[in-house]
């Protein structure tokens, strides 16, 4: 192996393009003259192609290696022969260089040098070629063979196996970085800049969204281009949904284990490179141009007036605990890069993947920074979902809301101006943090999530939570300025049940996971409505749609921002698979041939007609909290709760358990004035949930609250998701059916 300090290049061949495992000789060409490596810049990090000196054209690689003695550049041809060229420029512990000649497509990666002490953190194993941490595309997939890891996997005695160094050569056997030509300004690009209050959130996998999808070309089916579509925008249009969460999209690697039972990691939650689209994603090829086509996925997203929101995992990466590969950050430094334990061969695991990011050392920080801004200045997007957000948040061990990162995301011109949402919690102590996380940020808010199943199978003790969580949860976020925005409303996430699974399944069933269905959770507060799956029973069958639109429409319906899950509003299911991270297959992916079923259809156009409502009236997307006050002298209170007896609820009913609630929304109440400075004013609207399993009276209130009352939407109705304006009295009883949510405007 060639010394770091030689300022030479030592060609050598890729063995995944030739098939060789032995090492190639250390010799340059005949006649060829190895390239030169020019001092080149610190700044900016990674790979850059720009004119250098006297008008050359190349390509500055900066690496940032706290740790390391030496550190060797690694060029990939074509062919497969790699060219090592030492980086001898160092400023403040950045290796840097520039190589003229190395334009867009070329193949890279890095060789580091440094002490081997696993006992002490270091872990450095120059025969490992790692990724680029800012690599901007990847070329190549993560097959993790033994080579790929700096100690011996297969060492006999495991309990040290970490301790020992593998000396092979993973090159052949792992990506590559590539260089990507940086020429978009987005100058054409118009953001739609959807505000909080007004915003519908659509959870979707770029390729379980559109694998499947019957008016996509074949060959975009599954990628960026496919998202971009006409016939996948198109359905997202005819919802009224206003942003996508894509479920990761960054560069990711399939696990160990998964991939010895044959199996994937389908949802992308084990990162290795914060800079790169995912290159399975890409329609057009993986040299680079998978960054042009997610550029042109997002800006066919805003011109459908859709944002597009990230959901990020920047808590820990594919390098997984001790006995893990070595892919990028262990190689480079991972002393610097990750939370040790005070035996510091051991990792600190606060995400249960083995491993978590120290995101209070300052380069951390700045890798995670620099990709955020990254993805919104140049890939054009909207915002970012973090996964277990609280993992970030922790300073030294603590989650700490004043912690190095929320500090800095505070005061970023780019990042706070986004739109930024906490996965509030992680798995370590003291992780649980809903309500915690300060302005700027709202949160997944699993409160609502298990109140509104619960109300839905019959569970609540009483009805407090219920009116917190249908109200935008004052309890947790009305402080520090928050809005009900603040929270993010769901019944379902890409984690769990889907939503026909949720009513359809009792109990989980990820056996095909491979695990012994010891996986995913058990807490899943789900009622499969008199028998465990699939079933030929109408009457079931017909109680369970009821309920399917009950949960949803109580969804959209609910102050807040909702959430919904692709596929939830045709009837998707997973076989009753809560945990599909590993399903890359039809088990996983949106089956749109349910639109084929009139009553998959129907399920579809209630979605889409209760968002249109939601989009209509402002008092159903509150920027404040309610007060339970008049906002002026001759109002009534902005909100009020009903019993079935037509009474408003006094502390006892609120402790009470109920399955009939009402609650009055005030339009001529509503706080806040528009763009011109005019006070907001609106319809006013009567929701009445019932959960029981028989019909029930419920007495309309009369004045002031209301003269009359129009019937706008009942659940219980499977023909058409609007009722045709039947117009009630106030002072009626009105019989409300069982199991359903009837929503009445009222008229004077």
């Amino acid at each position: 192996m060639s010394s770091a300090a030689e300022q030479k290049a030592v060609p050598r061949k890729d063995a995944a393009t030739t098939g060789a495992l032995a090492e190639r000789a250390a010799a340059t060409t005949p006649g060829q003259r190895p390239p030169v490596v020019w001092p080149g810049t610190p700044m900016p990090l990674g790979a850059r192609f720009r004119t250098g000196p006297d008008g050359v054209a190349g390509t500055n690689f900066a690496l940032w290696a706290g740790g390391a003695e030496a550190v060797e550049l690694c060029l990939f041809d074509e062919d497969g022969t790699e060219t090592r060229l030492a980086l001898t420029e160092l400023t403040h512990e950045i290796w840097h260089g520039f190589v003229p000649g190395v334009r867009p497509g070329r193949r890279y990666g890095y060789r580091v040098h440094g002490r081997w002490d696993p006992w002490t953190g270091a872990r450095w194993n120059a025969a490992k070629l790692l990724l680029d941490p800012y690599a901007r595309a990847v070329d190549g997939e993560f097959t993790l063979p033994a080579e790929v890891y700096g100690h011996v996997r297969d060492w006999p005695d495991q309990q040290v196996a970490d301790t020992v160094r593998d000396e092979r050569d993973s090159a052949p056997y792992v990506p590559k970085g590539v260089v990507v030509h940086d020429d978009d300004d987005w100058a054409d690009d118009r953001r739609p800049k959807t505000p909080w209050a007004d915003s519908v959130i659509y959870e979707l996998h770029v390729k379980g969204f559109t694998q499947r999808h019957p008016g996509i070309p074949e060959e975009l089916r599954g990628t960026y281009a496919g998202l971009a579509h006409p016939a996948a925008i198109g359905h997202l249009k005819h919802l009224g949904v206003t942003a996508v969460e894509l479920l990761p999209v960054h560069q990711f690697a399939h696990e160990d284990h998964l991939l010895r039972r044959g199996l994937r990691n389908y949802w992308g939650y084990n990162s290795i490179g914060y800079f790169a689209p995912h290159a399975g994603y890409s329609a057009s090829g993986t040299g680079g141009e998978q960054v042009g086509e997610f550029k042109r996925m997002v800006r066919a997203l805003h011109d459908a007036g859709i944002e597009v929101i990230l959901d990020v995992v920047y808590n820990h990466t594919a390098e997984a605990g001790e006995l893990g590969p070595m892919l990028s950050l262990r190689g480079i430094d991972n002393r610097g890069y990750y939370r040790l334990q005070a035996d510091a061969r051991r990792y600190a695991d606060y995400t249960g993947c083995g491993n978590t990011l120290h995101v209070v050392q300052p380069n951390v920080l700045r890798l995670i920074t620099d990709s955020l801004r990254y993805w919104v200045t140049e890939m054009g997007v909207d915002g970012f979902r973090f996964d277990l957000a609280a993992a970030l948040a922790r300073s030294m061990h603590d989650v700490d809301m004043l912690s190095p990162f929320l500090a800095v995301i505070a005061q970023d011109p780019v990042l706070r101006r986004v739109k930024l949402i906490a996965e509030p919690w992680d798995v370590g102590n003291g992780g649980y943090q809903v309500g915690a996380f300060p302005p700027l940020w709202t949160e997944w808010n699993d409160h609502y999530r298990d109140a509104v199943r619960d109300f839905w199978r019959g569970a609540l003790p009483d009805v407090r939570a219920l009116g917190y969580r249908l109200t935008g949860s004052s309890d947790l976020y009305a402080w520090g300025g928050r809005r009900p925005y603040a929270s993010v409303n769901f019944v379902t996430a890409h984690d769990g049940f889907t939503l026909r699974d949720l009513v359809s399944y009792q109990d989980k069933h990820n056996e095909a996971n491979g695990e012994d269905n010891r996986d995913g959770t058990s807490d899943n507060r789900a009622w499969n409505c008199g028998a465990e799956g699939e079933t030929d029973d109408e009457a079931v069958n017909a109680l369970r749609r009821r309920q399917l639109r009950n949960l949803l429409t109580t969804l959209l319906l609910s102050t807040g921002v909702p959430m919904l899950v692709a596929g939830d509003e045709m009837g998707r299911t997973q076989g009753g698979n809560n945990n599909a991270y590993c399903q890359d297959n039809e088990t996983g992916w949106v089956d749109w041939s349910l639109l084929e079923q009139p009553e998959w259809r129907e399920l579809t156009a209630l979605t889409a007609r209760v968002l249109a409502l939601r989009h209509r009236h402002p008092v159903l997307r509150r920027r404040a909290f309610f007060s339970g006050r008049p906002q002026a002298p001759d109002g009534l209170r902005d909100l009020a709760w009903f019993t079935g007896e037509g009474a408003e609820m006094t502390e006892t009913d609120w402790y009470a358990p109920a399955a009939t609630v009402g609650l009055y929304l005030s339009g001529r109440d509503i706080p806040g004035r528009d763009a011109r400075g005019k006070q907001v004013t609106d319809d006013s609207f009567l929701a009445v949930l019932h959960a029981g399993h028989r019909p029930a009276g419920f007495l309309l209130p009369g004045p002031p609250w209301a003269q009359a009352y129009e019937l706008v939407l009942d659940t219980s109705r499977e023909d058409q998701a609007e009722a045709p304006g039947t117009v009630h009295r106030g002072g009626e009883r009105l019989t409300v059916p069982e199991r359903s949510v009837l929503l009445l405007r009222v008229r004077d």
